[in-house]
């Protein structure tokens, strides 16, 4: 007798290697030809991929299925990880700014997470969050084209801010794998 699982089946939408999230021809992040020339150039590459990563491990879910917390004891959402890189590109301006720092788009701490409900206006409200607040520390970088430059009150050299926010898009992308299986078992890099 067979028996009942809440555990999704593994699958993967890919036909031609199974391991892949997508077919090389559908996915956004393959790029034809050389890889970008310097080390800002890489860097940014690596970025705009990764956020590339998180939005297709979001693609295809609902508000309920994007606010699941899939992976108990842990409070960590897909939803939960959009609305927290919208929080933390705001942090990261705010540590290149001379001025008075932003303040925190979800309120108090892991307010980010928490307040990732399954209500369609909140999932709308953290993309838009997200793009602004991405746009807005492209921008602010973009007038610090010198990786060593020391910028904002700590000083941070802009290198290290490039190589921290790869690092976190990373890492998030990894959580957001974990995630989306147990949500629908979708697998795949």
């Amino acid at each position: 007798m067979e028996r009942m699982s809440d555990e999704p089946a593994r699958w993967s939408q890919a036909t031609v290697y199974p391991d892949m999230w997508a077919d090389p021809d559908d996915d956004p992040r393959n790029s034809e030809g050389p890889s970008p020339d310097g080390e800002l150039a890489t860097l940014q590459d690596f970025l705009t991929n990764y956020r590339k990563t998180l939005r297709m491990k979001c693609e295809g879910l609902d508000a309920e299925q994007l606010a699941r917390r899939s992976v108990p004891p842990s409070t960590m959402s897909l939803l939960g990880l959009v609305r927290h890189l919208a929080e933390v590109e705001r942090d990261w301006r705010n540590w290149i700014s001379e001025g008075d720092p932003l303040p925190k788009l979800y309120g108090e701490r892991d307010g980010d997470f928490e307040g990732a409900v399954a209500e369609q206006a909140v999932v709308d409200a953290a993309y838009s969050d997200l793009e602004r607040e991405q746009a807005a520390t492209d921008a602010a970088l973009a007038e610090h084209p010198d990786l060593g430059k020391r910028v904002g009150k700590d000083r941070i050299a802009v290198r290290e801010l490039m190589v921290h926010r790869v690092e976190e898009y990373a890492r998030h992308s990894g959580h957001a794998d974990l995630l989306r299986e147990r949500i629908d078992g979708r697998v795949g890099q």
